[in-house]
């Protein structure tokens, strides 16, 4: 292993004069002080130029002092894999962070570094694999339960070469350290020992899969405007950019207990410490209404807050999209929330700098495009080579100084992502939630309803926006009747179904056939022709029907069927439909006729 002592310290970037062979990415660790040196901080080698090698460090530097040891590893920055990264709570470089702090106290040490996998647990083991089978790297040898899964414990994705099984464990109790199989590589003979658990470089994406397939088949969120309007595909990409305080966090946090996938992983890659602690405190205590466990049992948190080092954030955004990966690889959909991309951006600004390298635009260096786009393409939809499909689906939110979406990182990642969930501080201050601005927003994939149906309703939505602008300069009276309805029936999808209350028992989770259904009512009431004497009665007449609609979404359903409520609710409003108007509109029975 190479050796180097420090030439330069600038703010978290360490300057190292080395002895031997450095790569890219590698880990190397600094030690502390001349007396304790058994005290090192973790860094990684960013850039390398002749015998000078750069490495950003994950800790505060005080301390660091020039001619300073530096260790190499010859290692490359990377996670461990295996049983028991379910329910846990990392730092960016997979510290456990109960643990650490059991350790450390209330305020976390530098240079402790904890094993990320329980060394101690025993897994009930059960063998796939026998003897004389030709395996390679992600083919399985055996599973262990953990929680709801069956977690598949697989060959190395570092082996490439096709091995053949030497031995298998029996079924019983290990840890993750003990061997557990053996497999010698059919060419070389190459023996190796296999445990429960290994390791793998973040910067790597995980490939071993036969097939990527095209993002087809809706995420299921259960929130109306995004699987109806603004819909996410399993192993699709999208982001979620808006100003403080516009629901960002609240959105991704009914997203990730709503959503129909099957692991949520949670990357709080330079959030707020306070909003963190709101995720932290909640997570554990929520049901998940999937299997009415807790909901972290399916739940890996990466916290890694404002507060914490730059170049930790970019480790925890690679952390997670690496767990996500492995997840797949077992045939599982995985939901990857990272919050925000914003602070990971402004930490590649800051070592930009120190690195002193031509800035691009606001300073941002100049492969930020490149490096926020190598990230959501490791999303994916994936065929396993046992023909399973995985998934990885990557919602990323940003936060633009002052809502503005034309700065750089929002920018780049609307050229990659596959939906644009545009949060809006006007609809927040008017607490109009969700915030994803109607208008603004867009998306690339096929929702839970018909895109015909959808794009009627869009296109009165769009008109309703118009004519509602309109009215601010000429006034009510200045406006046709046609134009005044139109306006109406707009204000009606807004309130009565883009409008969703995230704390109510029944409105906070909307399933895709309740979804449908509402929304042919909905279409019903949109494609009727009606006729007023004057703009107070249609006003009076809107008002009563969206508070009957408004009521329907407090109304429950009893095992995924209208309840009595719902049904007498829904009579009314088609009775009041009916009592004033006059017919549909020529090409309403296509529009109601159209199929997903």
């Amino acid at each position: 292993m190479a050796q180097g002592k420090i030439q330069g310290i600038n703010g978290n970037m360490v300057s190292v004069a080395f002895e031997g062979r450095v790569s890219l990415n590698e880990v190397g660790y600094i030690s502390v002080g001349e007396k304790d040196s058994a005290r090192r901080l973790k860094a990684e080698v960013i850039r390398i130029r002749g015998e000078l090698a750069q490495l950003q460090v994950f800790e505060p530097t005080k301390g660091l002092k020039i001619g300073g040891n530096v260790e190499f590893t010859d290692e490359l920055l990377a996670v461990e894999l295996g049983p028991g990264l379910l329910t846990q709570i990392y730092d960016g470089l997979q510290n456990p962070l109960p643990e650490l702090a059991e350790a450390a106290g209330q305020f976390l040490e530098r240079g402790v570094y904890l094993d990320p996998l329980p060394r101690d647990r025993q897994w009930d083991f059960m063998p796939q694999a026998v003897e004389g089978d030709r395996v390679s790297g992600g083919d399985t040898i055996g599973t262990v339960p953990e929680g709801a899964f069956q977690h598949r414990i697989m060959v190395p994705f570092g082996i490439d070469a096709e091995c053949e099984v030497i031995s298998v464990a029996k079924a019983g109790r290990y840890t993750v350290t003990e061997e557990i199989a053996e497999i010698r590589e059919a060419k070389s003979g190459k023996v190796h020992k296999l445990s429960m658990m290994f390791t793998w470089p973040v910067k790597r994406p995980i490939t071993k899969y036969a097939e990527r397939l095209r993002p087809t088949k809706p995420m299921v969120t259960k929130v109306r405007l995004v699987d109806t309007f603004f819909p996410v595909a399993l192993g699709g990409t999208y982001c979620i950019p808006g100003p403080f305080g516009a629901g960002k966090t609240v959105l991704q946090q009914i997203t990730s207990r709503h959503a129909e996938v099957d692991v949520v992983i949670i990357a709080a890659c330079g959030e707020r410490a306070g909003e963190v602690v709101e995720t932290l405190v909640e997570f554990p205590e929520l049901t998940d209404p999937r299997t009415g466990r807790s909901l972290m049992e399916r739940t890996i948190i990466i916290c890694n807050t404002s507060s914490m080092p730059v170049a930790a954030r970019e480790a925890s955004v690679y952390t997670g999209v690496t767990l996500a990966e492995y997840f797949r690889q077992m045939g599982l959909n995985v939901l990857l929330l990272a919050d925000s991309t914003s602070r990971w951006a402004q930490a590649m600004r800051e070592m930009s700098g120190r690195l002193e390298e031509i800035p691009g635009e606001e300073a941002f260096p100049a492969y930020l495009e490149s490096n926020i786009a190598a990230f959501y393409e490791r999303a994916g939809v994936v065929r396993l080579k046992t023909g399973e499909i995985g998934s990885v689906t990557i919602g990323g939110s940003v936060s633009p100084a002052g809502g503005n979406f034309e700065e750089p990182v929002t920018q780049a990642t609307l050229k990659v992502v596959g939906a644009f969930h545009g949060l809006s501080r006007e609809r927040s201050d008017a607490r109009k939630f969700p915030a994803i601005h109607p208008i603004e927003s867009w998306s690339k994939y096929e929702g839970i309803v018909p895109a015909t149906k959808r794009d009627y309703a869009n296109r009165i939505l769009h008109r309703g926006f118009e004519v509602d602008a309109m009215m601010k300069v000429v006034g009510e009276e200045g406006t046709s009747m046609p134009d005044y309805i139109i306006y109406e029936k707009g204000e009606l999808i807004d309130t009565a179904y883009i409008q969703q209350n995230s704390f109510h028992p029944v409105d906070a989770s909307v399933s895709p056939k309740r979804q449908n259904y509402v929304f042919d009512l909905l279409l019903h009431c949109l494609l009727t022709k009606f006729d007023f004497s004057d703009k107070d009665e249609a006003r009076q007449y809107f008002n009563k029907l969206r508070m009957l609609l408004l009521d329907m979404n407090a109304a429950p359903w009893e095992d995924d069927s209208p309840g009595a409520e719902f049904t007498k609710l829904e009579s009314e409003v088609r009775e009041l439909v009916g009592a004033k108007g006059q017919g549909y509109q020529a090409d309403a029975e296509e529009i109601l006729e159209a199929r997903a």
